[in-house]
């Protein structure tokens, strides 16, 4: 089934609509802090969670790390704590975007599907992901992880470098690729409102993007 890549409207209406995201921005963070990796009073407070962000601390690429655990557990925590901080993306975007090399394997290896991606589509990504799309995997079954990561992409990618970011890691045909597999229609409109964010705008910045090293 091709991704629905359709317009939407404004995209902060868009997520509280579609993802039935309503309620506010500190509901929102208390609903998933009970899964995230670190202090759950520090993840809720703006302060705590830009601490945590602070390059220099190296406290997130620690935490980014570990979803490579086999701990389904420690993994949704993983995903919510970048979920969290990613609320924090119109500001603190740079510090988001120096991890890069561990924060896009994170957040699209698990809605990536199983498939084995061409050789072109991975010559278009960096060596992290390049590498583990070359082989079949087991899917991530936690539906609620793949949805965390999904949010997590669309607050990064309203921002203008998030997207130049995730254009620069074929970051749109993994997930045309992995929307093929899902069955979850809570996961689907995820995916497919990340579509509708990057319809009209995508061409360009790729373009942008074409020639340039993958981050």
């Amino acid at each position: 089934m091709p991704m629905q890549w359709h317009c939407g409207r404004d995209g902060r209406q868009v997520l509280g609509d579609r993802l039935g995201m309503r309620r506010c921005k500190a509901c929102m963070l208390q609903s998933s802090c009970d899964h995230s990796v670190g202090h759950p009073v520090i993840l809720k407070v703006e302060a705590g969670r830009r601490i945590l962000m602070e390059p220099k601390r190296g406290l997130l690429k620690q935490i980014i790390r570990q979803f490579d655990s086999t701990n389904q557990l420690r993994k949704k925590g993983v995903a919510g704590t970048i979920r969290n901080c990613s609320f924090e993306a119109d500001t603190q975007l740079q510090s988001l975007l120096s991890l890069a090399e561990y924060l896009w394997p994170a957040l699209l290896l698990p809605v990536a599907g199983k498939k084995i991606y061409s050789e072109e589509d991975r010559s278009k990504m960096p060596l992290e992901l390049s590498s583990a799309l070359s082989h079949e995997r087991e899917a991530v079954e936690d539906s609620e992880i793949r949805q965390q990561v999904l949010e997590a992409i669309y607050m990064i990618v309203l921002q203008d470098d998030g997207r130049r970011s995730f254009w620069s890691v074929n970051g749109p045909r993994i997930l045309q690729v992995g929307y093929e597999d899902e069955e979850d229609q809570k996961v689907m409109e995820a995916y497919e409102l990340i579509g509708s964010l990057l319809v009209g705008k995508g061409e360009g910045e790729q373009e942008q993007e074409q020639g340039e090293k993958p981050q």
